[in-house]
């Protein structure tokens, strides 16, 4: 069947595939949230051991759930169960949430903790503080951009790939397949 729409006919495309079959399974689904979670510790990492930039206080306490998510990930895809997936969205969900207060406290929204603000030097001798040959190493603060793209801080884009990691983890725990 041809249209006479405007000078050109529009012909409709053939099918080839049912829409059912287009669609991501929660298998597919489950794995790539876990994957997004490996992917973006693999990134934390490289940055710290590569990229020599050490972690403050809240970075390291955003990686937490996301190791959470790849061993939940594991776990469902090796056992299939759906239920899981709720788990791995609350564990997307709480890395954004600790996401969020880290930009707050870079961009000087809101006081961030006391661990993260000031270093502490419990556990050095006031001999090696008083030591210039000793290397202390000065504290990490929580309330510094060390690195951003596109104005976005590490921590404002691990807030954003989390939610949407958590989106896809939705996604997966609603699938009837």
């Amino acid at each position: 069947m041809v249209a006479a729409r405007g000078p050109f006919p529009v012909r409709p495309l053939p099918k080839t595939e049912s829409h059912a079959s287009m669609t991501l399974t929660r298998r597919h689904l489950t794995l790539i949230a876990t994957l997004g979670s490996a992917l973006i510790l693999a990134g934390a990492f490289a940055f710290q051991y590569i990229g020599g930039m050490a972690p403050c206080q809240l970075c390291l306490w955003q990686r937490w759930p996301h190791a959470a998510a790849v061993l939940i990930g594991a776990v469902a895809l090796t056992t299939g169960w759906r239920g899981l997936a709720w788990l791995g969205a609350l564990a997307a969900l709480t890395t954004a949430g600790i996401g969020v207060f880290h930009v707050g406290v870079e961009q000087v929204w809101w006081e961030g903790l006391a661990s993260c603000t000031a270093g502490s030097i419990e556990g050095i001798s006031a001999a090696d503080l008083l030591n210039p040959a000793v290397d202390v190493a000065a504290p990490v603060r929580c309330d510094a951009i060390a690195w951003s793209m596109l104005g976005i801080s590490m921590a404002g884009w691990n807030a954003l790939v989390s939610v949407g990691l958590a989106g896809v983890w939705i996604v997966a725990a609603l699938r009837r397949d």
